[in-house]
């Protein structure tokens, strides 16, 4: 009886429900440590904009019982919620912690106008020195007799060069009004190679003076520690303290950091007291050295790894312990609670349940949408599939065709993401011998009068030119402004119209010279024509995401948490996420809409169809994140070490694409034609890419 209620789609829709809820509710539960703190979202005006975050207060901490303030923040693109480890166990052993999100993160807004060029020395620079600004008036947060805070700041990558840059400023302000605002802090996966464009390494640490500060740096860190000197480029070895080796505690940068002598072995996890160094402004000492005390974490791990760890959890909640010995509130009972003692995942488990929930949502969702009157037209009648390989050459060609459109759009990624101009030019060159090759062909169709030939040449005639202008003209398709104002997602974009043209291409391909005359027509694809169906599709998809995202909404404001797992978040919007979105919505949908094409003419009536879909959206991806990765871990260096970034944000595309492909198959199977499901992965994912990454949204 149960199964088969599961198998209704009613029975789907409330198990997704039950889901979202249970898993919002152990989120929240251990979120808020068993209710013994209170999180609640802030928003204050910072120096340079609007900033946002998540407040943790312990019971019973306040103007009467002022705690340590920690201030922690995440890397580029993403957000606040990316610190709950670090967020929810110092909040549970008492200290007050803001998790915050960078401007132009989130849902932080930069105020004044960015110049394209000065983009990326906006957010990382000043926000963690602002809301320190910000925290230190605050009543709650714990002070000497000399108006010091004992307030600590950290973050993870540009999070950790906005923690470093954020004391130095500190120190600065200090030498004009007589008191520190930031008593410590700690840099996860940052060194100090963009932190130096602020001040060079040996004045960043002079300004530290007797503050405890540490650096937390994975060995296999492919972002920051993969680079040997012959290796490094002119400009960077010009950057004092750029980390040169896995091992940052015996580098030169780590032994300085340590106050270590250069023919000496630095000795990691441990804590040296070390003399800061004069400060200098001008050249001129306005501030004596000082003995602060510096250490240096090196976990194995990778640079996403450090922000879903227990052992860099460990590392920071040792480091605080460290750093407030003597100064917390007589009322911190949980304090010394052990640094293995940690709950923050379950909160992450919960997240993880609801966001199981969230994708199970759509499917069930949409065969009750299009029930409803004027929805039903989405529905079409019935069609046949697109005939099979009949022969040995025919599957020979048909599953090397299925290899290749997997592996292309891998193996093209590092070319596509960065717009690289030598690996353009080469794809321009190939697209230009598939239009004579294309021309010649649909000259000779039409000659011999064999119509498939002529009419699919000149498909691909014109799929080749479109290509060849993509290639060709590059630097002016999606270009970051004011209006395609993520950069990220202009990658994304690109590369995804890439891998539509392709696929667009061998699709064309295969049915003129192939499966048309085997008696597929073009009905079999899915691709009504009928106004009505196109219409309701629309709708549908949009109402189906709509109410996904006001279950998302309430459920937040009841249990304070969104839907997600490490780096794939399904999370709340702004009104300028939304008109983003609609920006990108038309190029996603070239990709969505061909993806379902090609996923359904080429996996229904297949043994193990919807593995073969997910293998063909994300299999070449998967293998490249291997290999990316296990070079990395072999050698110590990753395969494509300029693709850090673009690595990163396969971690959060690759699952987004597979859920994708299911319901490319799933909705096909229920409205028999490809419009609903298209409609749906673009408005979902594209919303959900738009919300998780960084917005300058007053690019000029």
């Amino acid at each position: 009886m149960k199964s088969s209620f599961l198998k209704k789609p009613q029975g789907l829709l409330a198990l997704s429900l039950v889901l979202m809820i249970l898993g919002s509710f152990a989120a929240g539960l251990f979120h808020a440590s068993f209710y013994s703190v209170k999180v609640k979202e802030i928003s204050f005006k910072g120096d340079h904009g609007n900033l946002n975050g998540l407040l943790y207060m312990p019971e019973g901490a306040g103007p009467d019982d002022p705690r340590p303030v920690i201030i922690t923040t995440h890397g580029y693109l993403n957000t606040k919620e990316m610190q709950d480890a670090p967020a929810i166990e110092m909040s549970r052993r008492g200290y007050i912690v803001l998790a915050l999100d960078q401007y132009d993160h989130g849902d932080s807004r930069w105020t004044g106008d960015i110049p394209v060029k000065d983009m990326f020395a906006t957010f990382w620079i000043y926000s963690q020195f602002d809301a320190a600004k910000y925290m230190y008036q605050q009543p709650y947060t714990k002070k000497d007799e000399n108006g010091n805070a004992y307030l600590a700041v950290s973050g993870h990558s540009m999070g950790g060069f906005s923690s470093l840059v954020a004391m130095y400023m500190d120190e600065m302000t200090a030498l004009q009004t007589g008191h520190r605002m930031i008593h410590a802090g700690v840099a996860v996966g940052a060194d100090f190679s963009y932190a130096s464009a602020i001040a060079p390494q040996d004045q960043l640490q002079a300004a530290y003076g007797s503050r405890t500060v540490g650096v937390i740096a994975g060995k296999y860190d492919e972002f920051f520690f993969n680079k040997s000197d012959e290796e490094k480029s002119a400009k960077e070895k010009e950057v004092a303290g750029t980390v040169t080796r896995k091992d940052f505690a015996a580098t030169a940068s780590g032994k300085a950091f340590l106050g270590v002598p250069a023919d000496q072995q630095a000795e990691a996890g441990t804590f040296y007291s070390v003399p800061s160094g004069d400060v200098l402004v001008e050249g001129n000492a306005v501030r004596a050295s000082e003995t602060g005390e510096r250490i240096i974490y090196t976990p194995n791990q990778t640079h996403p790894w450090n922000h879903f760890s227990p052992e860099v959890t460990a590392h920071l909640i040792e480091f605080y312990d460290h750093a407030f010995t003597g100064v917390t509130s007589p009322n911190q009972t949980h304090v010394g609670l052990d640094s293995g003692n940690q709950i923050w995942w379950l909160k992450e488990a919960g997240n993880f349940i609801a966001l199981i929930g969230f994708f199970l949502l759509f499917v069930p969702l949409v065969s009750l949408l299009i029930k409803v009157p004027f929805l039903n037209k989405a529905v079409s009648g019935t069609i046949a599939t697109v005939s099979a390989p009949s022969n040995g050459k025919q599957k020979t060609v048909y599953w090397l065709a299925i290899v290749f459109s997997t592996l292309i759009p891998a193996i093209l990624f590092p070319t596509l993401m960065d717009k690289d101009a030598a690996g353009l030019d080469t794809l321009s060159v190939i697209s230009l011998i598939l239009l004579g090759i294309s021309v010649i062909g649909a000259m000779i169709g039409f000659i011999t009068k064999k119509s498939s030939v002529g009419v699919g040449s000149v498909l691909l005639a014109v799929v080749s030119l479109v290509m060849w202008l993509v290639f060709h003209q590059a630097d002016s398709i999606i270009q970051l402004g004011s209006f395609f104002n993520e950069p990220t997602t202009n990658q994304i974009v690109y590369w995804a119209l890439v891998s539509a043209l392709i696929t667009m291409f061998v699709t064309l391909a295969f049915h003129y010279f192939s499966k048309k005359d085997a008696g597929t027509s073009f009905s079999s694809y899915g691709i009504s024509l009928n106004v009505g169906t196109i219409v309701s599709s629309l709708i549908a998809a949009v109402a189906a995401v709509v109410i996904g995202y006001l279950i998302l909404f309430a459920l937040q404001a009841v249990f304070g948490t969104d839907f997600r797992i490490w780096v794939l978040a399904v999370r709340t919007f702004q009104v300028e996420h939304v008109i983003t979105a609609l920006r990108y919505i038309p190029f996603f949908f070239v990709y969505y809409f061909v993806s379902t094409v090609a996923l359904n003419a080429n996996t229904r009536g297949q043994k193990g169809g919807y593995l073969l879909a997910i293998i063909l959206n994300i299999g070449g991806l998967v293998l490249w994140m291997a290999a990316q990765y296990g070079k990395n871990f072999i050698t110590g260096v990753a395969l494509y070490p300029g693709q850090a970034l673009n690595a990163i944000l396969l971690f959060a595309l690759v699952p987004c694409l597979a859920v994708a492909a299911v319901y490319s198959r799933k909705v096909f199977e229920k409205t028999n034609n490809v419009w609903l499901a298209a409609f749906l992965n673009t408005i979902l994912f594209t919303m959900i890419t738009v919300a998780n990454t960084a917005l300058f949204w007053n690019l000029v």
